[in-house]
């Protein structure tokens, strides 16, 4: 990650969270809904999230944002693939 996309991390309201709310081995509807409370009062929610869409993160919870939640935002349903020239 560049220096400068560090900054954010930082002030994150995660940052005195155990790691593993928010990167579990086997996640949990229960163990999500935790991890989307403190990302839910984080002031750089935004900039987490737009860097976990920016950077492709497929695991664990960014910006309040599940994998599968992320993959809905950056590829719509009805979303194709543009076919390779």
């Amino acid at each position: 990650m560049p220096l400068e996309e560090i900054g954010w991390l930082r002030r994150g309201a995660c940052r005195s969270s155990d790691p593993d709310l928010f990167f579990p081995l086997a996640p949990t509807p229960l163990q999500e809904a935790h991890a989307k409370a403190v990302c839910a009062g984080c002031g750089v929610l935004n900039e987490c999230r737009a860097y976990a869409l920016r950077a492709g993160e497929s695991e664990g919870i960014w910006g309040g944002l599940t994998p599968e939640e992320r993959r809905r935002t950056r590829f719509p349903e009805g979303w194709r693939r543009p076919a390779a020239s």
